[in-house]
This record gives C-alpha cells, structure tokens and sequence, in this order.
C-alpha cells in the first residue's frame, strides 16, 4: 500500500520552499531573504500564515531575525551530514617525514590558475595590509633612524603592551615582560619545543595536527605521540592521561581554539583541566592560539594559559590569520621558561622586524584591529557554512563534515574507498586545490579525508567544490 504524504498547510508550504532554495544555493548562509510584508505580496498569502512560517523556519535553525535588520539564512543551517569519527591513532610515538609533501601542497597552493581551496590561507581581500603600509610609511617618516634599528631579542615594549591589554578578552593578565615577539607563531611554537625538549623526545599532539607542528617535530628531531581528538571539543583527556601513564612524555602541543584542520574548539572547563592535568606531571603545555581571534559566536573562548599556575602553558600565537601574514609577527608568552625562549630567539633570528612591530601596535591601539576582526568574523562564518552547506549538496553519500565555529577550515572524511592522494592528483586537473589528509598525522591514517579552506567563497569556488564532488564519485 502506498503511503500518501499528509497535505501540508499553507505556511509549511513556504517553509518548504524557503528551505529548498537554501539546500540548493540559492539563498546561502547570511543572505538576506524576503521580509514576512515581501514574502506575503509574492505568495499573495496573509503576513500571519508568513509570520507562522517564518517561525517555523526559525525553530528548525533555517532562518534569523536580527533586529533592525531583517531575516537572514542561519550559518548553523542543521544537516543530516554526520561530523567526522573521533580520531583513533597508533598508541606508540613514532618519527614525522611529511616535508616533502607538504612543499609540494604549499607551491601548488601559491599556483594563482589553481582554484584555493588548499592551503589555509586567509581571504587576500580581508587582510588590512593598506592600512598596515600606510601606518607603516607614516612611521618610517616619523620616527627615521630608529625604525630601521635593531630591536632586542623581545621585541617592542608598544607592540608587548597591546598584546597584553587584548590578551585579557581571552582570560589572561600579563605583563609586557611576559611576551616575546616572534617571527610567526611557527617560530614561536619551535622555539618553546627547543626550550622544553631535545633530540628524541616524545611530544604528545593532537591526531589530526597541523602540519606546521609537525614539521616542527620533525625538524628537531623528535616523536611525535599522537592523541585522540574529538572534532568538536578537541584532545581527549582519557586518552592523553592514559599515554602519559604508559609513555615518557616531554611535552604537549594543542590547538585549543579551533584546531587546524578539525575546527574544534576545546570548552572552557575542559582546558582548565587539561592544565590540571599536565601541571600534576610537571609537562609543559605549548598552546596553539593562532584561530582564537577568528570565532563565530558571542564571545571570545579563553585560552588555557589563563588556568596556568605553575607557569608551565606556553601561548603562541600570531597576527599572520588575521590581518598580516606577510608582516611575520607573532609571540609567545612562555611562562617559566621565558629567559630560555629569548635566548633561543636572540641566537635564531635575533630579533623580528621593528617596523611591521611599531605598525601593528599603532593599528591596535587605534582600536582598528578589534573594528577590522568583527568584519571578517562575520565573512568568515558566512564562507565556512558556504562551503559545508556545498560539501552536502555536491560531495557523494557516505561524507562527512565538521561544523567549525571559528577559524576558516574544514575537515572532510570521504567514503572509506577513497584515496585523498588519487583525488589530489585529479583535482589538479579539473584546476583545483585540496589539502589530503595523508600530511596531518605521521601515520597514512587519514588517507580518505581532506582539508578545505573556507576562507574564500565566490561562483568560482561553487563550481570547484561540483566538479571535486564528481571526482570523489569517480574514485569511489
């Protein structure tokens, strides 16, 4: 007997169609949609059946009203799509050899006839480099010679402060002392293993990890321990106390907002006992905190440092995801082995460039950097939905997709039958690049998943993100 769908009433009728033209692209995430008066002219129906389906839509996370404003498409559309299994890696450490890979991955990402969806770049479009050179210049003509002097191994005591005065949005009060400026957040994550660690020690990371931690790891020679890693809420604790229990472990490396490429997010109460933890065994935590400016939802999440005690959380973090990555500074605040982190600095790089540091200091205290990241937040969140939202509707049955609230990448587990490798190789051909998932472990064991970046939306990228999806199919 053939089951006949009840006739729906007329504002589940809107409701219908209104979340069809979301699922197909019409309307994407942050798009304005027609107000209840619009909507009531088109459809020639009363603004109470409207407003009836409008609240409807919104139950169901479809849709938004925002005061003043009007209604727009929701950037937490619910999907069907489940989210990535928890990670389950090898239980034993084990050496890291992904550079050459990741050199190929980083020229292709930098191939201007390759649509990026590769590397985790930031939007060119979102930077605030004309403003940057422009106070830049203006220094240079003002303060002369000493612009271009040597700086100590620290960094600028202006550039320190304003790092300190925005660091307490994420829980933390330092002082200037406690900051060293660096070259990037890379170098600051190099320089708190090499203060910690040494020749084959086992540093405990996160599985997936960015590969740019690895590669630290690799460098200096080291193994990495990888732990399991929800891709939501982050590093599991159980598994981590377990390995600490059963392996000697020199140090732990987390991203804790909005790990790269998960997009998890560690909670609040769990990053305070994740300090806990480690400070019980007297391991230094080395936290990743290069996203943690690029969050979607109503405040900033705090960062583990601001639960350190013993001074034994190292914060690294950088401007190069936000405002200017060409500019090269990030920092470090390494708690209790800040005289060794400078030291390692001075015999390194000796100091970062002073007039990127007096730029982005002037940019902060005109309080433009706080006007320019609610911008971009806001862009973000929008081009992060764009591009699940896009996974859903091109990507075959048996994908699976995180639903990141801050930073702007995307982690993608495909059917269990495809090799992110293979489908590298042909996405190339169809003019696109991807990220497999083969150079976020030390380990193959992401071989069916791929990193997207979201950073950018566009027709163009639409139309990648089709043609990526019949590749997965073909290789399936």
């Amino acid at each position: 007997m053939v089951k006949v769908r009840p006739r729906l009433y007329k504002y589940e009728e809107i409701a219908e169609e209104v979340i069809h033209l979301i699922k197909s692209g019409t309307f994407r995430s942050g798009d304005r949609i027609p107000s209840v008066r619009e909507m009531s002219r088109q459809k020639q129906m009363s603004i109470s059946t409207v407003l009836q389906a409008y609240y409807l839509l919104e139950a169901q996370g479809f849709i938004e009203t925002r005061q003043r404003s009007g209604v727009y498409v929701s950037t937490r559309i619910p999907s069907a799509m489940p989210e990535p299994d928890i990670s389950s890696p090898e239980l034993d450490p084990g050496k890291v050899s992904v550079w050459q890979l990741v050199k190929t991955i980083l020229r292709d990402a930098r191939n201007p006839k390759l649509v990026p969806l590769g590397a985790a770049f930031p939007n060119a479009s979102l930077l605030a480099t004309q403003k940057l050179n422009r106070i830049q210049a203006s220094i240079g003509r003002r303060k002369r010679e000493m612009s271009g002097a040597y700086d100590l191994p620290e960094g600028c005591k202006t550039l320190r402060v304003q790092i300190a005065k925005n660091s307490v949005r994420a829980g933390c009060n330092l002082a200037p002392g406690d900051i060293v400026i660096t070259s990037g957040c890379t170098e600051a994550i190099n320089l708190s293993l090499r203060s910690v660690c040494k020749r084959g020690d086992t540093i405990a990371i996160e599985s997936p990890a960015s590969f740019d931690v690895l590669q630290c790891v690799e460098a200096l020679e080291l193994k990495a321990l990888e732990i399991p890693t929800h891709p939501r809420e982050g590093i599991s604790l159980e598994a981590l106390e377990f390995a600490i229990q059963h392996t000697p472990v020199q140090a732990c490396v987390v991203t804790s907002n909005f790990n790269n490429p998960l997009g998890s997010c560690i909670p609040d109460t769990k990053k305070k006992d994740l300090v806990t933890l480690l400070a019980g065994h007297e391991i230094p935590l080395i936290e990743d905190d290069v996203f943690g400016e690029i969050f979607f939802t109503g405040r900033r999440p705090v960062v583990a440092k601001s639960y350190d005690q013993k001074g034994l959380v190292m914060l690294c973090s950088s401007f190069s995801k936000d405002i200017a990555p060409a500019y090269r500074v990030g920092w470090a605040v390494p708690g209790r082995f800040r005289e060794q982190v400078e030291w390692l600095k001075y015999t390194s790089t000796m100091a970062t460039a002073t007039l990127p540091q007096l730029a982005i200091a002037e940019f902060l205290a005109s309080g433009g950097y706080h006007h320019h990241m609610r911008g971009i937040r806001r862009v973000y969140e929008r081009n992060v939905a764009s591009v699940v939202q896009a996974v859903e509707r091109h990507f075959p049955e048996g994908t699976r997709t995180t639903r990141p609230t801050g930073g702007f990448v995307v982690w993608v587990q495909l059917p269990d039958g495809v090799d992110s490798m293979e489908l590298y190789k042909k996405s190339l051909k169809q003019g696109i690049a991807i990220t497999p998932g083969y150079i976020f472990s030390s380990t193959d064991r992401y071989r069916n998943f791929i990193r997207l970046n979201a950073a950018n939306w566009s027709e163009t990228i639409e139309r990648a993100m089709q043609k990526l999806g019949k590749c997965i199919v073909e290789l399936t």
